[in-house]
């Protein structure tokens, strides 16, 4: 029997409802939520996702404003842009996409984003928060996937999890977002001992590894949900994800698509998380 594959467009665009009406319930009692990006260079990746980001915003009511900057600009500059966004009341999230050039250093300009308008949560006050369980953004990519599971029906409470990468942008908060949900969780890396022996555990399987089309049917336990997160460039030019999608169909009970899932979800959560930060601004005004 082949796996559903998960309809990301209809999921997207069911959260999105959600955070426009949200948006516009805001906006008469006075606030626009505002999100900041920040892009230096012209890495085409990049391009194309604050373009989409930009797209998002406008569709969901949000003010959005996007800063490119040249490759060759210099740190001091760019961290001075975003004490500007932090000093702004339009601005309630800021993201600066990455890569950024080697002459930047990346844990400045992240410590340099107001906590309270970290909208990726790569802070490390809201890193430290979400492992402790207290009020924040949530990190994008894994609570888009949170929220797929959930939008499937998924009952995440008992069910073993495997998370294939340890990223500190989705591997490592999976597994805490994962955990959170009482799901038991296992975190598989580049040193994993006969890793398929444990991924083909999984009930749900969550490859984050940046290798095309690595996880293979013999990772995947028959019934078992794969959720897709990786995006690769193949030299033809095509997207491809971490799962080999063809040869894990007839395995999986649920597969998410590569590209077309994961991805819109993750800016779904961007816009979540910006709202999120308008709201709690103006509770500060009312309660300040």
């Amino acid at each position: 029997m082949s796996a559903q594959v998960i309809n990301g467009k209809e999921i997207t665009g069911a959260y999105r409802a959600q955070i426009k009406e949200d948006v516009a319930k805001l906006a008469q009692q006075g606030v626009q939520p505002g999100l900041a990006v920040i892009i230096v260079g012209e890495d085409p990746a990049s391009q194309v996702y604050v373009r989409n980001k930009a797209k998002a915003c406008e569709e969901a009511g949000m003010y959005s404003e996007v800063h490119r900057l040249e490759a060759g600009v210099s740190e001091k500059e760019v961290l001075a842009l975003i004490e500007k966004l932090n000093q702004s009341p339009k601005i309630h999230g800021i993201l600066v996409q990455s890569p950024l050039p080697k002459h930047i250093s990346e844990d400045k300009v992240v410590e340099a984003i107001a906590v309270e308008k970290d909208a990726d949560c790569f802070h490390p006050v809201n890193v430290g928060n979400l492992m402790i369980g207290k009020e924040g953004p949530a990190p994008c990519t894994p609570a888009g996937v949170i929220a797929i599971l959930k939008h499937i029906g998924v009952e995440l409470a008992g069910k073993h999890a495997v998370v294939i990468g340890r990223s500190n942008i989705v591997g490592k908060p999976m597994a805490i977002l994962l955990l959170r949900e009482h799901a038991t969780v296992t975190i598989c890396h580049s040193k994993t001992a006969n890793m398929a022996e444990i991924t083909s555990q999984a009930d749900i399987l969550i490859a984050a590894v940046g290798k095309p089309r690595m996880i293979r049917k013999e990772h995947v336990k028959p019934g078992a949900i794969v959720i897709d997160v990786g995006i690769n460039r193949l030299d033809t030019g095509k997207l491809a994800g971490d799962v080999d999608f063809d040869d894990v169909l007839d395995t999986a009970s649920y597969i998410t698509p590569v590209p077309g899932c994961v991805g819109p979800m993750t800016i779904t959560i961007l816009l979540k998380n910006t709202l999120d930060a308008a709201s709690r601004s103006l509770k500060a005004q009312v309660n300040g």
